[in-house]
C-alpha cells in the first residue's frame, strides 16, 4: 500500500526510513518483509555477516523464498577473504537508500549489527583510515584476548570500551591506532533521515529456548557443510573465528578443540548472552519504539509515520 505525502511536505522534510531491530532470532527478518509488503519498501539488510557471500546458514540469511518477491539489498556484496567495515556498509548502505526513494519506494534497514545501524544514522564517526592488508593479514592469526592485549597496550580507553570477545571490532581498531596513534572518540552528526525505529521485544525466560531449537534446526540444514566449504574455498580458520559465534565453534569442532555435543550446548548459551548483549545496546535508545512481533499496532504506528 502506497502512503500518500505531499508535495510540500516532501520538499521540507527528510526522506523517510524505518528501521527494525531487536536480539537475534526475534522476528526482525520476517517484519521487515510484511511491512515492506504492505508499504511498497525494500529491505536493506544490516549484518556483518550476511554482507558475506557463502555465509549463509550460519548466519540465518534470508532465503529467496523467505523474501517473498521484496529487493533485498547488501546481502552477498563481499568476499568472505576480505574485510568488510562499519564505513563500507554506510556508503553502500547511503547508495541503496538513494536508489530505493528514487523509485518512490520506502527504505526498510533490519538487522542485527546495531553499530552499522548507528554508523548509518550519524551515531558514531568512522575515522577515515584505509585498510592495511598487511596489518590485518597478521592480526587475523590471533585469539581476541590476545587482540585485546594488544589494543590495550596501543589505546587504554578505546580497550575499555570495545566488545573484548569481537575479533572483527579489535582488528580494526589495532589498525586505526597504528595509523593515529589512537582511536579518536565517536562524535554523533545529524542524522540524515526522518526514522521511524521498531523494536522487537522477546521474552528472555524463554528465548534461550528459541535459540537452541533455531541452532538445531540450522546445524540440520547443513551449517557445517557450508563451512566446510568455506574452508575449502581459501577461508581461514582464523578468518572463522572472526566472524564470531556459530562460525567459530564449528571451526573450533572441525580443529577437534571440542567435542559436538558440547559445542551445541556451549555456543546455545554464547548466543542466548549475545542476545541479552543486543538488548541492552538497543535500551540506551530511547527513540526506539517496542512492541511483541505479533503486535497488529505495528503497521499502524507505521502507516501514521510515512504520512505525517
Amino acid at each position: 500500500m502506497r502512503v500518500q505525502v505531499s508535495p510540500a511536505a516532501q520538499l521540507m522534510s527528510k526522506p523517510k526510513i524505518i528501521v527494525v531491530v531487536g536480539p537475534t532470532a526475534s522476528g526482525k527478518t520476517s517484519l521487515s518483509i510484511e511491512l515492506a509488503k504492505r508499504f511498497d519498501g525494500e529491505v536493506i539488510s544490516a549484518d556483518s555477516r550476511q554482507v558475506y557471500k557463502g555465509l549463509d546458514i550460519g548466519s540465518a540469511k534470508v532465503t529467496a523464498a523467505e523474501m517473498e518477491g521484496i529487493p533485498h539489498h547488501l546481502l552477498d556484496v563481499a568476499d568472505p577473504r576480505e574485510v568488510y567495515t562499519a564505513a563500507d556498509f554506510k556508503r553502500d548502505a547511503i547508495l541503496a537508500i538513494e536508489d530505493i526513494l528514487s523509485r518512490g519506494m520506502v527504505p526498510i534497514i533490519a538487522g542485527g549489527t546495531f553499530f552499522y545501524i548507528d554508523a548509518l544514522l550519524g551515531r558514531v564517526s568512522l575515522p577515515e583510515v584505509p585498510p592495511n592488508e598487511e596489518l590485518r593479514a597478521e592480526l587475523e592469526t590471533k585469539s581476541a584476548e590476545e587482540l585485546f592485549t594488544m589494543l590495550k597496550a596501543l589505546d587504554p580507553k578505546r580497550a575499555g570500551n570495545i566488545e573484548r570477545d569481537n575479533p572483527r571490532r579489535l582488528i580494526r581498531a589495532i589498525e586505526i591506532a597504528k595509523a593515529l596513534g589512537h582511536v579518536p572518540p565517536s562524535e554523533e552528526t545529524e542524522c540524515p533521515y526522518d526514522v521511524l525505529t521498531i523494536g522487537l521485544e522477546v521474552d528472555m525466560g524463554v528465548h534461550g529456548e528459541i535459540i537452541k531449537k533455531r541452532l538445531i534446526e540450522r546445524l540440520e540444514a547443513g551449517m557445517l557443510e557450508e563451512v566446510k566449504g568455506l574452508l575449502a574455498s581459501g577461508v581461514t580458520h582464523e578468518r572463522l573465528e572472526s566472524f564470531g559465534l556459530e562460525y567459530r565453534y564449528l571451526s573450533r569442532y572441525l580443529q577437534g578443540t571440542i567435542e559436538y555435543d558440547a559445542m551445541v550446548d556451549e555456543l546455545s548459551i554464547k548466543i542466548r548472552q549475545f542476545a541479552k548483549r543486543q538488548m541492552s545496546w538497543l535500551k540506551r535508545d530511547s527513540s526506539i519504539k517496542w512492541f511483541k512481533r505479533d503486535d497488529d499496532s505495528i503497521s499502524d504506528v507505521v502507516r501514521d509515520f510515512l504520512s505525517s
